[in-house]
């Protein structure tokens, strides 16, 4: 007898319906077919212990099982009770009258529980668009899935549950929750708060400016002065995500089996902190089966690179594409993926191999041609894409020791919202840019006029500072956005000489 059992397979951020055909007739021999990887082709020893165990066994007659379409390839182990629950039903051990109707997946252990799987979320929306009825998954995914509307979830714990479903009309219990109610639960309470930072106010400032135009940034200092603390905390002052930005976060996670189990929807912007030991690959994403890397993981969040000089230099050269175009896309003979990529990137460094600036008092002292040389492992176009350039110096022990408590991170960010508002009215005609940061030359001439009196602060402070000319677009993108914090409509003098403040390792000399 041949029946047909619906599963998916995930390639990018995306799913694909796999349909499993299994045979069952006369004869002695297991089959299984379909370009399937190892971790599929073992599956028949799970499924034959887990049917055994529960009072059902693996026919002993030749089964052909079919995974179509056969030039995909498929991987893992989630097709196991998709295969089960097809065996089962061509062997006539139970009947399935609307089996059609639903997508089953899901990895058996030996007793019959169920394992939790990967991609929960792009399958259940691949499973909405092609018109299934339900989706049977186990049910530590099953509230990532029950994201998707329009949709039946039902989560499990046991293959009897759904046996019992099929063949006795036994109710599952269905998964709703309510997506909008879910999203706005913890928009508020950040795990982390700029209340908690002593001093530094000239800092969260610059963090402020940063994450109202999505500028990426980077922090200078000696160890200690407080760089890795404050980028924990810039998420927390970013706008609160749409529900878009959260859906496509959450496909992301969801996709590489990062999303925790009985959770819902993503509504905190990711932070991703990689090692400098980091390849390439785990940075950008691949592998012989791509899968997403550390840049699109922090995908409508921050991606922080502490310690940024003691990354391998083609790791970071192979940042500057994504950076520009947000997307990176990994090519394949057979098939090409893209991965999402817009993320804020946060870089820390000290200023020499020492750890201090050329300071005499220093307890470890470099000397001008040590900082230089620790300073170029970092390539000028990397540079040029990080708009904020900031010197972190430590805090005293008069503003350590103060019992007060800083701005809160749910104040800032009110101030961020309310500029970045601004930013999306004025691109609103335009599909690939939504804030300062993502300006070309282009709108840069149209959305950054200056006046006379402001051409020439620029003019005089660009040849007396020694900026080099990629500064010149990087302080007028970061002066608009901090005319936008003010509600200006035009830039004006103070905001230009506070953006060519951010420019320090664009200075000719800055080492002393």
């Amino acid at each position: 007898m041949l029946k047909k059992v619906f599963g998916s397979a995930v390639f990018g951020v995306e799913a694909t319906t796999i349909t499993v055909e299994v045979n069952v007739d006369a004869g002695v021999g297991y089959h299984l077919v379909g370009l399937p990887d190892n971790a599929i082709k073992e599956s028949n020893f799970r499924i034959a212990a887990a049917l055994q165990n529960n009072g059902y066994k693996i026919p002993g007659k030749k089964i052909i099982i079919n995974m179509s379409p056969a030039d995909l390839r498929k991987e893992g182990s989630a097709y196991d009770l998709t295969l089960a629950v097809g065996i089962l039903v061509a062997s006539k051990q139970i009947k399935a009258d609307d089996l059609e109707k639903y997508l089953i997946m899901g990895e058996l252990s030996l007793d019959g529980n169920l394992q939790p799987i990967k991609g929960a979320l792009p399958i259940a929306v691949k499973a909405r668009e092609e018109g299934f009825k339900g989706f049977i998954l186990p049910s530590q995914n099953a509230k990532e899935a029950a994201i998707v509307d329009g949709l039946e979830v039902y989560g499990i714990d046991n293959i009897t549950q759904v046996i019992n479903y099929f063949d006795k009309g036994e109710k599952l219990e269905q998964t709703i929750i309510n997506t909008r109610e879910e999203f706005n639960k913890s928009l508020n309470f950040p795990e982390f708060d700029f209340a908690d930072v002593k001093g530094q106010e000239g800092i969260k400032r610059c963090m402020e400016i940063a994450a109202a135009g999505g500028h990426n940034i980077i922090l200078i200092g000696p160890p200690g002065a407080g760089k890795t603390m404050l980028a924990k905390r810039l998420p927390s002052i970013l706008p609160p995500m749409t529900l878009h930005e959260a859906l496509e976060t959450t496909k992301i996670h969801s996709v590489v089996g990062r999303v925790k189990e009985n959770t819902g929807l993503m509504a905190q912007r990711p932070f991703r902190s990689p090692h400098h030991t980091i390849s390439n690959v785990a940075l950008v994403g691949g592998g012989s089966y791509p899968q997403p890397g550390e840049i699109s993981l922090s995908h409508n969040g921050v991606l922080f690179l502490d310690e940024l000089p003691e990354f391998k230099r083609e790791v970071l050269e192979v940042m500057r594409q994504p950076l520009e175009d947000r997307e990176v896309t990994i090519s394949r003979a057979k098939f090409t993926v893209t991965y999402p990529s817009s993320f804020m990137l946060v870089a820390s460094m000290n200023p020499s191999p020492g750890g201090y600036f050329n300071d005499p008092n220093a307890p470890i002292t470099s000397s001008p041609a040590e900082m230089q040389r620790y300073l170029s492992k970092i390539s000028g176009p990397l540079l040029d894409r990080i708009d904020i350039h900031i010197e972190v110096t430590p805090v005293p022990f008069e503003k350590l020791s103060d019992k007060r408590k800083g701005e809160s991170s749910v104040e800032i960010r009110n101030r961020v919202t309310a500029a970045r508002t601004i930013q999306t009215k004025r691109f609103q005609d335009s599909k690939s840019v939504h804030y300062n940061a993502q300006m070309n030359t282009k709108q840069i001439r149209k959305y950054c006029e200056l006046d006379d009196a402001s051409m020439q602060l620029l003019k005089t402070a660009m040849e007396r500072l020694n900026l080099s000319a990629r500064a010149y677009d990087r302080i007028l993108k970061v002066s608009r956005t901090i005319a936008d914090l003010e509600g200006s409509e035009s830039i004006k003098g103070s905001h230009i000489s506070e953006a060519i403040q951010y420019r320090s390792m664009d200075r000719e000399g800055w080492l002393g």
